[in-house]
């Protein structure tokens, strides 16, 4: 079963351009990797420093691949500075059957 997430974190003022550009870069990552079905990078229209990204991985185990890959920490340790939230806010998803 595929793995599904909503990422969500708003940048700090004066801040969203960095961010959005540390996420882009990310996201050329993320997306390569061998279990990742979607990784679509969101702002909310009204506005535009709260970032929405939605994830899907292939499974759990493909999920846990992309928690380990070596570019996360990083990736993480420049966003949280930028961030008004202590880290992303992650909510689960599961398909209505």
């Amino acid at each position: 079963m595929n793995k599904i997430l909503l990422a969500e974190f708003t940048a700090r003022e004066g801040a969203r351009d960095e961010v959005a550009r540390l996420i882009l870069e990310y996201a050329k990552k993320v997306r390569e990797e061998e279990g990742n079905i979607a990784f679509d990078v969101y702002t909310r229209s009204a506005d535009p420093r709260a970032f929405w990204i939605f994830e899907v991985y292939r499974d759990e185990d493909a999920f846990q691949a992309h928690l380990k890959a070596p570019y996360g920490g990083p990736f993480n340790a420049a966003l949280v500075p930028l961030i008004e939230e202590d880290a992303s806010v992650l909510t689960f998803l599961d398909p209505v059957t």
